[in-house]
């Protein structure tokens, strides 16, 4: 299988440089709107002329521009896909952070209509105290309602209620051509079917309606378990799936000792019942819902990831995830305990920036879902590939999860893994070899992959993992919607095989490539 690994790429000038000019493009795309674009795993980046509008009409005038000036757009929303997702090389990146209005809301109901760019954060701290709680949720609360919806997230509660989309009632979908469809979840299920998971590559998402999941508590009842291995894992999921709302596992990728493999340890969480907490008005409250700005009352959270820096290295990493693994044996940590959703749910947000940590080179995260009857073996072969390849991934996360029907649908009857890699210009090829290798794996089980955590899938692998025909009516929905090909960016050249047609750099840059 050819690798499709990062390309050797020269670039020259400084990052104020303006890129290669087109007709008319220096009056359409002045300087100043030229900045590096970075994926949320600082592992790539490139240079785009960014726009960010507060206004539907200030959407349709980006995509005039584009019209204008020959090129391509892609979508930003919060920035957290790990890889190319929102990447455009030499191209334009619109980004919808800034609109960020609530619509309407119904706390009778729990339906809310949203701009693309309210975060969860924005979202929960809107409705909670009428107790509503997001339907589904990432592991960080900074995602953007429109980048939910176009990776279609799924959260710890995937086998139970599905991903994001399936609680969008409808959306308002502009067009390249400026037209604005209303698009619901019946009356135009096709192309809802590809709105949702299509990674912005078929329009602008300008509203949102959503259906909230009515709560009874600010708090969540949580039991941790210990796990074995991956085996164990599979285990525990099962078992505890009918009396869960929530289930996570984090596994130690370090140990090799046969039975050993996936070692971890499992947190199942489950919704309080109404009259459970005898005081749900104080739980429900934005205040008693807020990650704590520091730990033991007095050291600050935002300094913290700057003493985590000397421990980000396989030594460093083996002895916090031993020291982890055998924490679960102090007295009284698998006692039943009451948490916030807040605290439960959004585990990345505990340690602000503690992705710096991995700088320069960044961090990938690798996502495989397998179907049950082969989740734990494919989990623990390639757990003992990346380690025989010299390469552990420093953190494992699995997750239980149930089909869907959305064109780019990565869910499976069974489980996910996600593995985060660090990524050094020493380790780069060999990573993206790896995880070619991990690919075959995973294809061969009948698996699949993740596109907001992807940066190494090729077009050879897209095809294979798909549902028969999703491919072909993601095209024909492609050929109605964006005729002229303007809504592109890295990510959709690279899994669809265009990088050598590409206009800018299509590949990740190593460091070595960038220029300051």
């Amino acid at each position: 299988m050819t690798v499709r690994g990062p390309r050797p790429v020269k670039l020259s000038g400084k990052a104020s440089a303006p890129v290669p000019s087109r007709e008319g493009s220096s009056e359409l795309l002045p300087k100043d709107r030229l900045e590096w674009v970075e994926a949320w795993g600082m592992a790539s980046r490139s240079m785009a002329h960014v726009w960010r509008p507060t206004t539907v009409e200030g959407v349709r005038e980006v995509f005039e521009r584009a019209r204008r000036s020959g090129r391509k757009v892609a979508l930003k929303g919060g920035g957290n896909s790990y890889g190319d997702a929102f990447q455009n090389a030499e191209e334009m990146v619109l980004d919808l952070s800034r609109m960020t209005r609530v619509l309407a809301w119904d706390p009778a109901s729990g339906v809310i209509d949203l701009e693309p760019g309210v975060r969860i954060c924005d979202l929960w701290r809107y409705t909670i105290e009428d107790g509503w709680w997001p339907p589904v949720v990432s592991g960080t609360m900074f995602t953007t309602m429109g980048g939910c919806l176009g990776m279609n997230i799924h959260g710890k509660n995937a086998w139970r209620v599905g991903p994001f989309g399936e609680h969008v009632l409808e959306l308002d979908l502009m067009l390249p051509s400026g037209e604005i469809r209303r698009v619901g979840r019946d009356s135009d299920r096709e192309l809802f079917r590809g709105v949702v998971s299509g990674f912005g590559m078929l329009g602008v998402i300008t509203r949102i309606r959503l259906q909230m999941k009515r709560v009874y508590s600010g708090m969540l009842e949580v039991k941790a378990l210990r796990a074995r291995n991956f085996h164990h894992q599979i285990e525990l999921f099962e078992e505890h799936a009918a009396d869960s709302d929530y289930m996570v596992g984090w596994a130690d990728c370090f140990p090799s000792a046969a039975g050993a493999v996936g070692r971890g340890e499992m947190h199942m969480a489950r919704h309080l019942a109404k009259g459970e907490d005898a005081m749900p008005a104080q739980s429900l409250r934005v205040a008693n819902q807020e990650l704590p700005d520091t730990i033991m009352g007095f050291f600050p959270k935002s300094v913290l990831h700057k003493f985590m820096a000397p421990f980000v290295n396989d030594l460093g990493m083996r002895l916090i995830n031993t020291a982890k693994f055998y924490a679960q044996y102090k007295p009284g940590a698998a006692k039943p305990h009451r948490q916030s959703h807040a605290g439960f749910a959004f585990l990345l947000d505990y340690v602000p920036n503690w992705k710096s940590g991995y700088r320069p080179g960044g961090l990938i995260q690798y996502q495989p879902f397998v179907p049950a009857r082969n989740a734990a073996r494919v989990f623990t072969e390639i757990i003992r590939l990346s380690q025989r390849r010299g390469i552990v991934p420093y953190l494992g996360v699995t997750k239980k999860h149930r089909p869907d029907d959305f064109l780019f649908t990565h869910a499976v009857d069974g489980f996910s893994l996600a593995l985060d890699f660090p990524v050094t210009d020493r380790n780069r090829r060999a990573l993206w070899s790896l995880c070619a290798e991990m690919n075959e794996k995973v294809l061969a089980a009948g698996g699949r992959f993740y596109l907001a955590k992807d940066s190494v899938l090729t077009p050879e692998a897209l095809k294979r993992y798909l549902p028969e025909g999703h491919l072909d009516r993601f095209q024909r929905l492609k050929a109605e919607c964006d005729p002229e090909g303007i809504l592109t960016s890295n990510m959709y050249r690279r899994i669809f095989g265009l990088e050598e047609r590409a206009g800018g750099v299509g590949a990740a840059l190593p460091k070595s490539a960038r220029t300051a």
